[in-house]
């Protein structure tokens, strides 16, 4: 039998949510109930819970909570032994379905209802995802049900024991950021199986994981993993992972030396690998000694991303010369379009605020910290979810360069930021964190349109560097050539279909873009954003109501208005034809309209470059 769970819908859920977060813990005690006037349940099988199925599962909570030190204290430690506790009784006594488990409804009730008091102590001051369940892989429940779901092993002895192979980081690798495996109960198992039994004596266990995964995904689309028997399967796993072990025990550069691979470099060498291991299975013979490891210019960088998106910002200033150490981002579908077209980045699913240098100490004296944080709002909107949300990943990006102290940082956000008396008292607490840190600031705006990006698109910049740099620096100068317009850049997508008013189009669309906006969480769909960008967009000659699946064809009235694709929109923003977004539509603009224009991160990235080689 499986039980139907109360819903709280997001209309309702979202209010609360900012609510509850500047209420105590113990003012969230007395907000506990088993229902709520606004919660619904769906039509589907299945019996409803009771009230006292509800209660009980609470007492539950609380039971394993308090052993951890609610509601007054906890630490890393106890918090790990209570997520994995948690996600054995959760799975175990809720009786849900997937398709149940699925909806972040359900689990928005369990953590603003039924147990906002766990919930806000587990993650005091958490981002809407832990709470909301628009991501259920970072949900302070429903994440841990879906691990307990596809490591559980109804046969075994202790049906949840391969919990405690993973921690939640490298478990985030097999399942939030791998897709393509994480998915899979009878894939994931065996990854948890095989990886139990490796020796990975005096290696570095979250790389070896990462060199693994790679590896099965490149096998992915040759090899059914589900139609194989359990035996079968894990060996053809342990044979891949010992290839990453054996890869990870290879000679390498000194940890800590100052020199970093290309992203070619790595490439070819994986590469190489490959056809190595490839022509000792095709014939018997000793395994050939891989390629030589080619390292990097040493005037190279080092750096760290922070609300790293889908990697445009990274892409600009690895041509500036910088090379991503490590890439942060919150949501699944950025993390996956990074590792579609950078498979050597490192790439963590995590909000900023929950990162800190102890987990990867090669982050500490990086050369650059960047980052295009989410927009902050005016002092209009101070005291608003959405302003605390993002101040908040303001403050942590601060907070994050006095921790890792890197050499230059650069940030970038709404012109606002940079000009306006409403931001006077963020840009002074800015300069007096890092004036503390030993850093002096420098702000300015510039339009990616001088830069050689087909729009009219300002961004607000922040360039922090340490005090023996700070003096070199000097802001990019726009370029002396015109951008090219709308027509020229999209005219060859446009005609391809064969549309016969291609050519009329393509002169109508003789200047730059406006900015390319609409890709707000807080929006509905995909489109080119409020009236009067859509009307800035219809006298280029495009329908900017949403955004179209293809070009034009032969059968679009030649005097019609087009819409634009996704792939259109990243033209827009100067993003190469090749890279490649993960997700649907809305996702896939989203990203893009979040983005900044390599050329301008390029630009910017080189300044900084200049100034840190002396």
């Amino acid at each position: 039998m499986s039980f139907l769970y109360p819903r709280l819908l997001s209309e309702q859920a979202g209010p609360l949510f900012a609510e509850y977060r500047q209420r105590t813990i113990v003012e969230l005690a007395d907000r506990v109930a088993v229902t709520h006037e606004s919660s619904v349940y769906v039509a589907t099988g299945g019996d409803r819970v009771s009230t006292g199925q509800l209660q009980e599962l609470r007492g539950g909570v609380l039971g394993l909570a308090a052993r951890a030190g609610f509601p007054d204290n906890s630490d890393r430690a106890r918090n790990a032994d209570f997520d994995l506790e948690l996600a054995a009784l959760l799975h175990a006594e809720m009786g849900m379905v997937p398709a149940e488990a699925a909806s972040r409804d359900v689990w928005a009730f369990l953590a603003l209802v039924l147990l906002p008091d766990v919930a806000f102590w587990r993650y005091p001051q958490p981002p809407k995802d832990r709470v909301l369940g628009t991501d259920l892989t970072r949900h302070v429940f429903g994440r841990l049900w879906w691990r307990a779901q596809l490591v559980r092993s109804p046969d075994a002895p202790e049906p949840y024991g391969t919990l405690e192979i993973l921690g939640e980081a490298a478990f985030d690798q097999i399942y939030a950021r791998r897709a393509a495996l994480g998915g899979s109960p009878h894939m994931v198992r065996a990854i948890l199986r095989v990886w139990n039994d490796l020796d990975l004596a005096g290696l570095n266990e979250r790389e070896t994981l990462r060199d693994f995964l790679k590896r099965l995904l490149r096998l992915a689309p040759f090899v059914l993993f589900d139609g194989i028997e359990e035996h079968a399967l894990d060996d053809e796993l342990r044979a891949v992972a010992q290839e990453s072990v054996d890869a990870q025990r290879r000679p390498s550069a000194p940890v800590g030396d100052d020199t970093t691979r290309t992203g070619q470099d790595i490439t070819r060498n994986d590469d190489a690998r490959e056809r190595s291991a490839t022509a000792s299975q095709d014939k018997e013979s000793p395994t050939p000694q891989p390629a030589p490891v080619t390292w990097a210019d040493p005037r190279r960088f080092r750096s760290v991303e922070i609300c790293a998106g889908a990697g445009a910002q990274a892409l600009g200033l690895e041509r500036a010369g910088f090379d991503p150490v490590l890439l942060i981002d919150s949501k699944a579908d950025a993390c996956f379009t990074i590792d579609l077209n950078r498979p050597e980045w490192d790439v963590v699913c995590m909000d900023v605020a929950h990162f800190h240098s102890g987990m990867r100490p090669d982050t500490l004296g990086i050369d650059l910290l960047s980052g295009g944080l989410p927009r902050v709002k005016s002092s209009a909107t101070v005291g608003r979810a959405e302003d605390t949300e993002e101040r908040g990943v303001l403050r942590a990006a601060i907070g994050l360069a006095r921790d890792i102290k890197p050499r230059a940082l650069l940030l970038e956000n709404v012109p606002g930021l940079v000009e306006s008396p409403d931001f006077d008292a963020d840009r002074s607490w800015i300069e007096a964190e890092l004036l503390n840190a030993g850093y002096q600031s420098s702000w300015r705006i510039l339009n990616a349109a001088d830069f050689g990006v087909p729009q009219n698109r300002s961004s607000g910049f922040l360039v922090a560097l340490q005090a023996p740099y700070y003096s070199r620096f000097s802001w990019p100068e726009p370029d002396n050539v015109p951008p090219p317009t709308v027509g020229q850049i999209l005219g060859p997508s446009m005609s391809a279909g064969g549309w016969t008013g291609a050519e009329h189009w393509i002169k109508g669309a003789d200047r730059i873009a406006p900015a390319l906006v609409g890709g707000s969480e807080r929006r509905g769909g995909a489109d080119l954003g409020p009236t009067g960008s859509k009307k800035a967009w219809a006298a280029l000659g495009v329908n900017g109501n949403s955004l179209g699946d293809t070009p034009p064809d032969a059968d679009f009235p030649a005097d019609g208005l087009p819409k634009l694709t996704v792939d259109q929109t990243a033209l827009i923003q100067a993003i190469p034809l090749d890279w490649r977004f993960a997700g649907g539509k809305t996702s896939r603009y989203r990203q893009i309209g979040h983005a900044m224009p390599p050329p301008l991160a390029a630009a910017v990235g080189r300044a900084i470059a200049a100034a840190l080689r002396g």
